[in-house]
């Protein structure tokens, strides 16, 4: 495997050198060792054009097998040195961010810790806090324009108004809004930009569901305020043109309170590694 390794590492650096580095070898040894590889397998890998590496045409076969054998060797590896977990885990999770981003973290955990069940909790931000306060979830992620205590912030992101490609709703007098529920988050602070800009508006659907939401946009009677990490590709984020006023940024905080169990605090770094572009390389994957 140590071969193979260094065999896509010179392909990914495109030279010997670089590849070297990102092994923690000298030259000499990554050298070695493709000489090595090539003897074991009884052809020529590399060609050299000039100055640059090229792969030869037995090269070129290799790269795709060797990109899923090392995969595999990772991925056993990476599954017999966890740690097992069983019992379950409560996430509360906002409406916003169950589509875009809880999927991915789901299913990667699951396949990590089979034996471990997900309880999901969706509610808006305001809810899902009050539940990690009472008890009711063990685990937190929220959108708010700060953070809390026991709360770690994965990302801002700037809230945008969002409607159907090609619709007129953002035309109207007045603006037809959908807001979600009065505990939403995004609610006060849409109302009061459009306050700030003297634009009127009426209130088409007052519920933080995404479906009922999707569906009053996709039905071009209304524009919405979202997170643009949660916006559809079937929708459109609205420009200045539109002239609607700006929105601010909020947060997406991660709360993990004290004296969690071992299966929530590994949930809560599936949740970090999401967040963080770190996915692909968590176990199991």
């Amino acid at each position: 495997m140590a071969l193979v390794r260094a065999f896509l590492a010179v392909v990914e650096a495109g030279g010997v050198t670089r590849a070297a580095a990102s092994l923690g070898l000298s030259q000499a040894a990554a050298s070695q060792q493709i000489k090595r590889l090539e003897e074991a397998l009884d052809c020529r890998l590399f060609e050299r054009t000039g100055r640059r590496l090229m792969l030869a045409p037995a090269g070129e076969r290799l790269l795709a097998q060797a990109r899923r054998l090392l995969a595999m060797n990772d991925e056993v590896w990476s599954s017999m040195r966890t740690p097992s977990f069983e019992g379950e885990v409560r996430l509360g999770v906002p409406y916003d961010l169950v589509g875009s981003f809880v999927p991915g973290v789901l299913r990667r955990f699951a396949k990590a810790q089979p034996r471990v069940r997900v309880s999901l909790v969706c509610e808006d931000s305001k809810i899902v806090r009050e539940a990690l306060t009472s008890g009711g979830v063990d685990l937190a992620l929220t959108t708010e324009t700060e953070c809390g205590r026991y709360g770690e912030t994965l990302r801002t992101d700037r809230l945008v108004w969002v409607g159907v490609a090609g619709g007129d709703a953002h035309l109207r007098d007045p603006l037809p809004v959908s807001l979600g529920a009065p505990s939403c988050v995004f609610r006060p602070v849409a109302i009061e930009a459009l306050g700030k800009a003297r634009r009127d508006w009426r209130a088409v659907c007052e519920v933080s569901r995404m479906e009922p939401v999707h569906a009053v946009l996709e039905a071009g009677l209304a524009v919405a305020p979202l997170l643009r990490s949660s916006v559809p590709e079937r929708f459109e984020i609205l420009g200045r043109e539109a002239r609607l006023p700006a929105l601010p940024e909020f947060r997406i905080n991660l709360y993990v309170p004290p004296g969690l169990s071992p299966a929530a605090r590994d949930l809560a770094d599936h949740v970090r590694a999401a967040f963080s572009g770190r996915a692909r390389n968590m176990h199991n994957n």
